[in-house]
């Protein structure tokens, strides 16, 4: 059972592109599906070998669905990446691995630890590495800033610069956390991708300034060999449940390589096209450690200075009389 599922592939048609070439490299028999709520409206579904209707990750019927849809399709690997999905995929793992199936997501208490920023906050100072000084949001010292424990996608979070900032909405919101502003003209924002084998080792660090912010993804980057890799490598390199691909946001001050921590994510980041095409090449090192059975050593095969720079494109479907369909990607990744 080779064949990879990705879940919840909505528009992530980069990674399941990425997935794709990479697994079509080492059996170009083998395939690489995807699934979510509603396949037609899916552009990464689309271009998939094959997309499959499953209910929300919050319904009952959920882990059954996807357990008979791997072994309907042979499939191995399952590569989670949605926020929502993590805590229950995780929670199940072996019910999967009793098949032969492979979630590749971190264990269950890691990833809790970092769907509650409260707890994150917790986990950073186990690293050593400093966070945003909390605020009294009481007794403010502004600028300040606040966002919920369990938010994402940069929603419902506020600069708070004068007390006409701080609302009632605001100051009687429960899920908001109140810290410290980081000033984005002394610091640098990054999201570092990392790349953990099955021993929980780090295999590669990759650290991608994000140079422009749309809905609270890197929209602009560029990859950095900076202060951030050893730093990073020095506290994270062995983390005890960690598989797979996570993303950490950090600011970085270069003047005294100040580094404070904001969020891990325990999953493929939005931004992480950025760094496969920079060659760190997280779904290749899955196929080899998962499918393959090869052992992984760290890497910093990859290359500095790398830009990217997004912009919208389309997926096309045609549907004829005969149920049949295509897609077109400007032509040049037609399926």
């Amino acid at each position: 059972m080779i064949n990879i599922l990705i879940t919840s592939a909505g528009k992530r048609v980069s990674l399941t592109r990425e997935f794709m070439i990479e697994l079509k490299q080492v059996c170009s028999d083998d395939k690489v599906y995807t699934c979510d709520m509603n396949p037609m409206m899916s552009p990464a579904g689309v271009i998939s070998d094959g997309c499959f209707r499953v209910p929300p990750c919050s319904s009952e019927d959920y882990i059954e669905t996807l357990l008979t849809l791997c072994i309907e399709h042979r499939i191995g690997l399952i590569i989670p990446t949605i926020d929502t999905e993590l805590a229950v995929l995780s929670a199940n793992k072996d019910i999967f691995a009793k098949r032969g199936i492979r979630v590749v997501v971190p264990d269950y208490d890691f990833v809790l630890k970092c769907l509650d920023k409260r707890k994150t906050d917790k986990l950073f100072k186990q690293y050593k590495i400093n966070t945003p000084a909390p605020r009294d949001k009481y007794h403010p010292e502004y600028p300040m800033f606040a966002k919920p424990y369990d938010g994402s996608r940069s929603e419902n979070i506020h600069i708070i610069h004068k007390s006409e900032d701080l609302t009632s909405d605001i100051l009687n919101d429960p899920k908001l956390l109140f810290m410290d502003y980081v000033n984005k003209e002394e610091y640098k924002e990054f999201t570092v991708d990392m790349y953990y084998g099955r021993d929980n080792h780090v295999k590669s660090i990759v650290p991608r300034e994000r140079l422009e912010v749309r809905a609270g993804e890197i929209n602009k980057g560029i990859t950095k060999k900076n202060y951030l890799v050893d730093y990073l490598k020095e506290r994270m390199e062995y983390t005890p449940g960690v598989v797979g691909s996570i993303c950490v946001q950090l600011f970085y001050r270069k003047t005294d390589d100040d580094v404070l921590g904001i969020e891990i994510n325990p999953r493929f980041g939005g931004g992480y096209p950025l760094s496969y095409c920079a060659g760190a090449n997280f779904p290749r090192m899955i196929i080899e450690e998962y499918l393959m059975c090869k052992k992984l050593e760290y890497s910093d095969d990859w290359y500095d200075q790398t830009i990217m720079l997004r912009y919208d494109d389309e997926v096309i479907v045609y549907n004829d009389g005969e149920k049949q369909r295509r897609s077109v990607r400007f032509g040049r990744y037609a399926v």
